[in-house]
């Protein structure tokens, strides 16, 4: 009987030095392993708040100053004309391509061309909201995003005339 007792009372020792253990350590801590709403509230989500605030401030800059560098005409690459902001009316012979950069914007408004690209994905028709395939044609009067460069629309009639907005080349 009396090794019962020694052993209750020892168990009953070691049971309060784990909970004296358990209760001294600091929730949502980095030695409590467990998250808990207050870690997620007060310290997780303040940081990922700011992680996304500073990328949205630097992305925001970065797409000032390339919208700066547009409007000042040196948004283009190699020999291409950069229109800014408006429209310009460019006439294309049969075989001739215009090859658009990232951002520029085209519409067929006389004759026929098709879309050019080295994959499935082309231009981005936005009148319509789908995708334009390699040598498929385009449509009148519809407009065209080149989300990818380089993509280019190729002539297809004598005289097509386009308007082109943004960076591009004329082959």
């Amino acid at each position: 009987m009396k090794k019962w007792k020694v052993a209750a009372a020892a168990l009953c020792v070691c049971f309060l030095f784990t909970a004296a253990y358990a209760a001294s350590g600091t929730p949502g801590g980095q030695t409590d392993p467990l998250v808990t709403l207050s870690y997620l509230n007060d310290t997780y989500t303040k940081q990922v708040k700011d992680m996304v605030d500073q990328t949205v401030s630097q992305r925001k800059a970065e797409m000032e100053q390339s919208l700066k560098n547009i409007l000042a005409g040196q948004g283009g690459t190699g020999t291409g004309t950069v229109s800014s902001g408006a429209f310009t009316v460019v006439t294309l012979s049969q075989g001739q391509s215009l090859v658009g950069d990232v951002g520029c914007e085209v519409m067929l408004r006389i004759g026929a061309a098709t879309c050019v690209s080295e994959d499935s994905v082309g231009l981005i028709d936005t009148t319509a909201g789908s995708v334009l395939g390699n040598g498929q044609a385009l449509a009148v009067n519809h407009l065209y995003m080149v989300t990818i460069a380089p993509r280019s629309v190729k002539a297809g009639s004598p005289t097509v005339k386009v308007l082109a907005r943004g960076p591009y080349t004329i082959q």
